[in-house]
């Protein structure tokens, strides 16, 4: 009884071996007596005991490997290191399988020996400014070449590039030089720009006075004018009020009814008004020295004028 219940208990154990679930993004490659049986994908499978294995399980995700620094020379002879990263993803797990025995160190080999080849054609600046020229490089040749393993190159960088402690001081001296270089230049470009804004100002600034002086001149000249036209108006304005004084004392002569006798005194003032208070002498018309009743006023309007 014993037995039978050790031997169900094997017979279960045996089943449930038989029982594999793959997971996703994984590969199982299947044996039948030590030759190739199948390749299970994701999902649930079963086996046959004893005779069926999982030679190997694989997986189908993208992977990144990284490799040490490989020592290269390049083509004018100086020597240096480079280390390299390496995408790849499996695409045929029967070929990754079969295809190559340890397919890492194959990578990591022809990786060695492409990167040599590729870096023995450039010079020392061409490499260290040409990484993208060659990173496809790289990743053409060794997709190629691991294609029959079943593995897909999807990108190959360089990661690091070392060269020698020397080349790095000179590197490192011209760098400098190349800053302070740029470091004068941009310092000359200022004071130029500076010197130039300077001079703009300054000749702005001349023909802005320049402008202020001529609108100077210009509203002191209106002004001058403006004067002078209001003076002549004032003037002219004068002449007309004394003519239409004149002119309204006469109107009131004639109205008031005056006999010649009168506006022949009115004439007499008018005659020492002339004068301006400077004359000593007035000519007399003769038809006005007929009048005799009009001497006496003659003589007070001379002596009023000899008075002034």
């Amino acid at each position: 009884m014993i037995l039978v219940i050790v031997l169900i208990i094997i017979l279960l154990l045996i089943l449930a071996s038989c029982l594999k679930i793959v997971p996703q993004a994984h590969a199982y490659v299947i044996e039948r007596l030590g030759a190739y049986q199948g390749t299970w994908s994701v999902g649930f499978h079963i086996k046959m005991p004893i005779i069926d294995k999982v030679a190997k399980k694989v997986i189908l995700k993208e992977q990144v490997v990284d490799f040490a620094p490989q020592p290269v020379i390049t083509k004018d002879n100086v020597t240096m290191r480079i280390d390299t990263v390496v995408f790849y993803q499996i695409t045929d797990p029967k070929l990754y399988c079969y295809g190559v025995q340890n397919p890492i160190m194959a990578i990591e080999n022809l990786t060695a020996t492409t990167l040599r080849n590729i870096i023995g054609d450039l010079e020392l600046d061409e490499t260290l400014t040409s990484r993208e020229i060659i990173n496809a490089k790289m990743r053409s040749t060794l997709d190629e070449a691991t294609d029959p393993w079943g593995i897909k190159v999807n990108r190959v960088e360089l990661k690091n590039i070392i060269p020698p402690s020397a080349i790095q001081d000179a590197m490192e001296k011209q760098m400098k030089a190349e800053r302070e270089r740029r470091e004068s230049i941009l310092i000359a470009e200022g004071e130029k720009r500076s010197a130039i804004l300077k001079a703009e100002g300054h000749k702005e600034s001349v023909i802005l006075q320049a402008e202020a002086d001529k609108q100077s001149a210009i509203l002191r000249a209106e002004a001058v004018k403006e004067a002078k036209i209001r003076e002549a108006e004032g003037e002219a304005q004068a002449i007309l009020k004394i003519q239409q004084a004149n002119a309204d004392g006469i109107k009131f002569i004639r109205e008031a009814g005056a006999d010649s006798a009168v506006l022949q005194l009115k004439s007499l003032e008018a005659f020492a008004k002339a004068a301006d208070g400077k004359a000593t002498k007035i000519i007399i018309p003769s038809d006005i020295q007929g009048i005799a009743g009009l001497a006496t006023s003659i003589a007070e309007v001379v002596k009023e004028a000899d008075a002034k």
